[in-house]
């Protein structure tokens, strides 16, 4: 999932540089593998690696790419154990033998809905358009709500959303048009082409350099980004942003043991750890989802500006593993 607020604070190191070859030190060295918007504050990490005494390296990689990474290298792993794999790339994972199984006593009932092939749930969110209602507000113009508003010609030229070739996020709206619109998604996609629609290569691209609102300078006041957003733009007690909840497909973000780890034991220690009160408690904002265990409490502000959908928009996890590569490509073809 990627967290869009935040850039994660722990350096990407080589994985030769962060295994040892040695018996003795597989039982000393973590290595954590995660996307690139992973966060946590500094002392709940340091206080895993002093509770388990081990010197943990993390290594660092696009979100979009996480998946890939860990297949290209399954012959030589990248660590031990990963987070930050999401639900429109977790059969992949499992079908290419990059994980092994491993059920934590730590996760919570609430989460057990959340599961999938040797994959353990730490958090979710919604992917939605966001939009600047300063903008629209100040044009006199209605807030779109639906998908099918975007193709309208009042909204022509409006909208940026994310490659989802290379965005776990822009996949997970490909996926929301797919739920939407059936066997009708790509000729969904050709009306938005048609009506101006800006595809950014990431979601930083997006959200900072082609959107109107919060900190972007972009002439876009609709941008591809996530539920929580608008608590991000909360100044003086009012939003400057709001979620359009119809067009959300829900997200949600694994940790695995990578297969072929070296420090097995210390992988599944570090599960634990992320499904632990203080890191739930910590994810919201630090790293704008929801937490897995929902009976952690959340921010103040998020039942009025983070609401997630009361329908998000699904595609069934056997559709996305036998239709995702062909739906990648079809949507290459049509938008490229």
């Amino acid at each position: 999932m990627k967290c869009p607020f935040v850039i994660a604070a722990t350096l990407a190191l080589l994985a030769t540089a962060c295994v040892s070859n040695t018996a003795d030190e597989t039982t000393t060295k973590l290595t954590v593998v995660t996307h690139d918007s992973f966060t946590l504050p500094q002392g709940l990490l340091d206080r895993f690696a002093k509770d388990t005494g081990y010197e943990v390296n993390y290594v660092t990689l696009d979100s979009g790419a996480l998946v890939n990474q860990l297949v290209l290298t399954k012959d030589s792993p990248l660590g031990d154990v990963v987070y930050g794999i999401d639900n429109t790339f977790a059969s992949r994972a499992a079908q290419e033998g990059v994980l092994s199984d491993y059920d934590s006593p730590a996760l919570p009932e609430s989460a057990a809905g959340l599961a999938a092939d040797q994959l353990t749930p730490i958090d979710f969110g919604d992917v939605c358009l966001n939009a600047d209602t300063v903008w629209f507000e100040g044009k006199g113009l209605r807030v779109p709500s639906t998908l099918d508003d975007l193709t309208k010609p009042e909204y022509k030229d409006l909208t940026a959303v994310i490659n989802p070739t290379g965005s776990s996020t822009g996949l997970a709206f490909l996926l929301a048009t797919v739920g939407a619109k059936g066997d009708d998604w790509l000729d969904y996609w050709k009306q938005l082409k048609n009506n101006g629609v800006r595809v950014a290569a990431d979601w930083s691209q997006a959200y900072q350099s082609d959107f109107s609102g919060a900190d972007g300078k972009g002439p876009r006041p609709l941008v591809l980004s996530y539920a929580t957003s608008p608590a991000y733009t909360v100044t003086g007690g009012t939003s400057t942003t709001r979620a359009l909840l119809e067009t959300c497909f829900r997200q949600v973000e694994y940790a695995g043991v990578i297969a072929g780890a070296r420090n097995e034991k210390g992988a599944q220690k570090f599960i634990d750890f992320m499904l632990s009160d203080e890191v739930q408690a910590a994810i919201p904002e630090n790293m704008y989802m929801y937490p897995a265990n929902t009976a952690v409490d959340l921010p103040k502000d998020w039942t009025k500006f983070a609401p997630l959908a009361t329908a998000p928009i699904e595609v069934p996890a056997g559709d996305i593993a036998a239709n995702r590569d062909q739906w990648l490509r079809q949507w290459s073809e049509a938008m490229g």
